[in-house]
């Protein structure tokens, strides 16, 4: 629901992954967004009404993506899509960060989209040290961004596991990931991503930023 910059790119991506989906928008100038090769259904409405997400399929929807500029339009959706019809897996963009937390736990994902857009900008102006981006269901394996010294940039990726114990899962670059190999060299700018034991991240992240020591 909602085929702005977000919504519009989620929707093709979805889409050429081979899924079958439905977008749906009050703007009917708003499809413009999709690619002109785009397979799936465009549905002009309201994305709360009951017949517009009838004519989206909803009844045997796997999933849906609140995605307009509207926080309450977006709740407002979720709310109907997971307790009218059903829907399992539901998620909606919201801007403001108190109410994220207030959906959360009414079982409602959210992605708060302020506080997640400022984190990536901390994350590239100021170290923070290693933060978790996903747990196993046990808790005891993560997947962490990580900090490094900057005299790593420069060394290969296998260099740098060898040195620090850890495995380096992937890296974003320009914005883009990457799944790196052994010869990969660190780049400026560069976001690491390690995989890991949970309880071993505060040891790695010191080992991270230890300048390298030089062989003799």
């Amino acid at each position: 629901m909602g085929c702005g910059r977000v919504g519009g790119l989620l929707a093709a991506q979805l889409d050429e992954s081979g899924h079958s989906v439905a977008v749906i928008d009050q703007d009917p100038d708003a499809f413009r967004r999709l690619p002109a090769e785009f397979s799936g259904r465009r549905i002009t409405g309201m994305g709360f009404d009951r017949d517009a997400l009838l004519q989206a399929g909803i009844e045997e929807a796997y999933a849906l993506a609140a995605v307009s500029n509207g926080d309450n339009s977006n709740i407002l959706t979720a709310r109907v899509a997971r307790e009218t019809f059903g829907v399992k897996h539901v998620v909606a963009r919201i801007y403001d960060p108190r109410r994220a937390e207030v959906y959360q736990r009414l079982g409602i994902t959210t992605v708060a989209t302020v506080p997640w857009t400022a984190d990536q900008f901390l994350r590239r102006l100021l170290p923070k040290g290693a933060q978790v981006e996903y747990r196993d269901a046990s808790g005891a394996v993560s997947l962490a961004s990580i900090d490094y010294h900057p005299r790593w940039i420069g060394s290969t990726v296998g260099h740098l596991e060898e040195s620090v114990g850890a495995r380096i899962a992937y890296i974003t670059r320009f914005g883009k990931g990457m799944v790196p190999t052994v010869s990969t060299v660190i780049q400026e700018n560069d976001l690491v991503y390690i995989m890991a034991m949970s309880e071993e991240l505060p040891r790695l992240q010191r080992r991270f930023m230890a300048e390298p020591v030089k062989a003799d």
